[in-house]
């Protein structure tokens, strides 16, 4: 692994370089954020794709802090969004501005034209609101008064929410929670870490200065564009492939489901295993790293039924059962 304090301007896009950047991230990051090193790769994962994040936990679980601390460990344009009940669509995608002296309407952006927005707390706002992401997620463009507007390359929607039973929220729209390439869940951490935590605010840490932490750029565009074009290059079995499709099938004749996995979701899937097979040091995909992805990538792409959640099932708990019976390929 690169030194993390490496100074990256100089990057020549070179993919072993480009690995070791983007393995350099969670030393980085481990500077101001104990633990949650799944939430890391994934973020990591996440990049490699070109896909979105969506993390949930209680309040109070570093979840803000861990994408500041990433956007801190990147050579990237960053900029953040509070969502609230009174936040308005042009309030993030822009809108057009009347200029006095020139009498003419120019178009002023919103925060959603950067490379990496922190959309915090996203399911504190209507569906309206949230739903004004949809077109930048998707299509990675904003159109306001019929004219379309390309958002930057890299970009990546990394947006935190609290479970959805606590007060003040609104359940993200199906079509909304299909557009995030993983969810990933902050868990509470463990003894051990929470020590660690308070121990680092005892010596003085502070969570708003990440400069002061040490926390450095060790990454850029040049090292996510030779690690997505060393991605796109690891090779797929046709048996993976096939282990893909059988594993999203099944969850659509899962009796405790309403909602099974789509197409886009077994593509999402496919795409996740071979960034994190490339992570891991290999040029292909093997079973485990499906398995690997497959929590995280397909977890919000169900749907479960009333009398199955009344049971106390979820949907990781689906998920899990799925993969114990599908066959692994050899």
């Amino acid at each position: 692994m690169m030194d993390p304090t490496t100074d990256n301007a100089g990057s020549t896009g070179d993919p072993g370089r480009a690995r070791a950047s983007l393995e350099a991230l969670r030393a980085e990051i481990s500077k101001a954020v104990v633990g949650q090193d799944p939430a890391v790769t994934g973020l990591v994962v996440a990049l490699l794709c070109r896909g979105h994040v969506l993390l949930e936990g209680v309040p109070g679980v570093a979840k803000t802090l861990l994408v500041r601390a990433l956007a801190s460990a990147l050579e990237l344009d960053t900029k953040r969004v509070q969502f609230t009940p009174d936040l308005m669509p042009s309030d993030i995608t822009g809108s057009l501005v009347y200029d006095a002296r020139t009498a003419e309407f120019s178009f002023q952006p919103g925060p959603v034209f950067t490379n990496l927005l922190l959309a915090d707390e996203i399911n504190r706002t209507p569906p309206k609101t949230q739903s004004s992401l949809l077109e930048a997620m998707e299509e990675r463009q904003v159109t306001v008064d019929g004219t379309p507007r390309l958002l930057p390359d890299p970009f990546l929607v990394a947006a935190t929410q609290n479970p959805v039973e606590y007060e003040g929220t609104y359940p993200l729209p199906e079509a909304q929670l299909d557009r995030f390439l993983l969810k990933l869940t902050i868990p509470l951490p463990s003894r051990q870490e929470e020590i660690d935590v308070l121990t680092r605010h005892a010596g003085g840490f502070d969570p708003r200065d990440l400069h002061a932490a040490g926390v450095r750029p060790v990454a850029g565009p040049a090292d996510l564009e030779a690690a997505r074009a060393a991605v796109a290059k690891t090779t797929v079995s046709p048996e993976i492939t096939a282990y893909v499709v059988d594993i999203c099938r099944a969850t659509r004749e899962s009796p405790s489901l309403t909602l099974g996995v789509s197409p886009r979701g077994a593509t999402a899937l496919l795409a996740t295993a071979r960034a994190w097979a490339w992570l891991t040091g290999r040029d292909y995909v093997i079973p485990d790293d499906v398995k690997a992805l497959a929590l995280p990538t397909l977890r919000h792409r169900v749907q479960l039924r009333a009398e199955a959640e009344m049971e106390g099932v979820t949907a990781d708990s689906v998920i899990n059962a799925v993969l114990a019976h599908v066959p692994v390929p050899r």
